[in-house]
């Protein structure tokens, strides 16, 4: 059976099923023309919208339906984590190709739901067509910040510090292992592949970054950390030198890279899909980064310092101290 077997009012019956119950502040939800819900009181709202497209964004070869979903939903949670904010409330946009089977259907929608619901982020509505092409899944999600918490990729200066979540590169060495599938791939790069399928928005260390204005400016690691040094240096007006040696880069990741012949510097930088964090602080604010990093669950590496003027380099200490420039990060557009 296939979605066009099935009326939208059926397809939308099978999404509710999935999710977790409205909450109070929902006031009109799924089934009306549009959501209609509470204002979260002294609280601004922070709105991010992300589609992933059939062919550009996933293959369906490569990865299953519920990772479809999970990472239509986790690059959105990212960038609210990027902010400071808290997620509340989302909606869902799908563009179906006629043909899609109804157990991956249900299977993109169960990714979306578990993932929502670890995060407590509710599905409010959203909307359902048929795609004459490939498959398109929009979403638009919101969350909630004080107006002293919200986190920008600007407000960094010289001298600043600049720090990364968790490790680098294995989204993209995940993604390269399932296109190349080479003998034992699955095995011995299972947790890169895990990675690029099921990533894990920083949500709760951007929520405490900003509750406990330990940071200057943050951003997520969507299109890789190359990309990211450069946004927050020109949003801030700074300069940066990222350190090689002090990068996250996990074992299995450097493994990869390294078996072809590949620096994994290089193409842990370049690679996007990891969905980190990388913020900057003030060196006097070490204090308040501590007790982020004692409740965020969260390994967190000091990389690098923000420096005059502007330029984002790298360095590299092999014989002594050697500078170079930052690869680019994924473009959509080049």
């Amino acid at each position: 059976m296939t979605v066009s077997d099935l009326t939208e009012r059926e397809l939308i019956a099978r999404i509710q099923q999935t999710l977790q119950p409205a909450p109070p502040w929902l006031t009109v939800g799924i089934g009306d023309d549009g959501a209609v819900v509470e204002p979260d009181r002294n609280r601004l709202e922070v709105f991010t919208v992300d589609a992933i497209v059939e062919g550009v964004h996933f293959d369906p070869r490569l990865t299953p339906a519920d990772a479809i979903g999970h990472r239509a939903l986790a690059v959105n949670l990212s960038d609210l984590a990027a902010m400071g904010a808290t997620p509340r409330l989302c909606l869902l946009s799908f563009a179906l190709p006629p043909a899609l089977p109804c157990d991956d259907f249900d299977a993109l929608t169960r990714g979306i739901a578990a993932l929502a619901a670890l995060h407590r982020i509710h599905v409010v509505g959203g909307n359902l067509t048929k795609s004459p092409g490939p498959l398109v899944v929009d979403v638009t999600a919101v969350g909630a910040v004080k107006r002293r918490g919200v986190l920008t990729r600007a407000g960094a200066r010289p001298g600043d510090e600049v720090y990364l979540t968790g490790t680098i590169g294995a989204g993209s060495a995940g993604l390269q292992a399932l296109r190349t599938q080479p003998s034992g791939a699955g095995d011995d790069y299972a947790e890169c592949i895990r990675r690029y399928r099921y990533p894990e928005p920083r949500v709760r260390t951007g929520v405490l970054l900003g509750r406990n204005r330990a940071a200057t400016a943050c951003i997520d690691l969507s299109d890789g950390a190359a990309d990211a040094a450069r946004r927050i240096a020109e949003a801030s007006g700074v300069g940066m030198i990222l350190q090689a040696e002090a990068l996250p880069i996990d074992p299995s990741t450097r493994s990869w890279f390294e078996a072809r012949g590949a620096d994994p510097v290089t193409e842990s930088l370049r690679g996007g899909d990891d969905y980190e964090l990388m913020f900057t602080v003030r060196p006097r604010n070490r204090g308040r980064l501590r007790a982020v990093i004692d409740h965020a669950g969260v390994a967190i590496a000091r990389v690098g310092v923000c420096t005059p003027g502007g330029g984002v380099r790298l360095q590299r200490t092999i014989g002594g101290v050697v500078e170079e420039t930052l690869p680019p990060g994924f473009g959509h557009f080049r």
